[in-house]
């Protein structure tokens, strides 16, 4: 099973967008998805309530009768969508289950400085260490040919961790959002600069070896 875990500590960081947009790309390639809403906002689970039957499906925690959530049967692929503030124990515990970890960041001081402790945690987890699982850093809300994307790469050279690409501030994720859907749920005409700009998203989970 392969588990991609989303995650910063800064509230408003994109974190779902990007964990219910990677499940939607996940589903349409045919996996058993879960989306894993450890959020206390529940964010990305009311989202699954507004999706439409016919689209691939998206599961979501199944709480047994131990009342211990386990990833419904046949799931292959696990998308986890985190709260604010995730760290010490709790962030160690993810890790151990995730074999990536995607991480949203907007270009504006408050985000990099809250960002900079959570890096500097996961560079010091076990499962980075040893290599175990990948760390992939994703430039929200920006243009990369403003001086906000720029500032934003001189800040992760300190970590050496490249942004794997950057994704705009447009009304498609507002709009798909809305209805339960994703990119990859909308005619591709539509969303055709966006899809553009996950392809190196999508490239590095598919180096996974899917």
């Amino acid at each position: 099973m392969k588990a991609f875990l989303v995650a910063n500590p800064k509230g408003g960081s994109g974190k779902s967008t990007l964990a219910t947009n990677l499940s939607g790309y996940l589903a349409r390639r045919g996996h058993g998805v879960m989306l894993g809403d450890i959020d206390r906002q529940q964010s990305a689970r009311e989202w699954l309530a507004l999706r439409p039957r016919e689209l691939p499906a998206i599961g979501t925690w199944e709480i047994g009768p131990d009342q211990i959530a386990r990833p419904p049967k046949g799931t292959s692929h696990v998308v986890l969508d985190t709260p604010a503030g995730l760290h010490g124990k709790a962030l160690e515990k993810m890790l151990k289950m995730s074999t990536r970890v995607i991480v949203p960041v907007q270009p504006a001081l408050f985000d990099m400085l809250a960002t900079r402790h959570f890096l500097e945690n996961l560079r010091e987890a076990k499962a980075i260490r040893k290599g175990r699982t990948d760390v992939a850093v994703i430039g929200m809300r920006v243009d990369p040919r403003t001086r906000a994307a720029a500032e934003l790469e001189r800040f992760l050279a300190t970590f050496e961790l490249p942004v794997l690409t950057y994704l705009r501030d447009t009304q498609n994720y507002v709009q798909a959002t809305a209805q339960g859907l994703t990119l990859f749920d909308l005619p591709p005409s539509r969303v055709e600069r966006d899809r553009e700009q996950w392809q190196p998203i999508l490239d590095w989970v598919e180096a996974d070896g899917e």
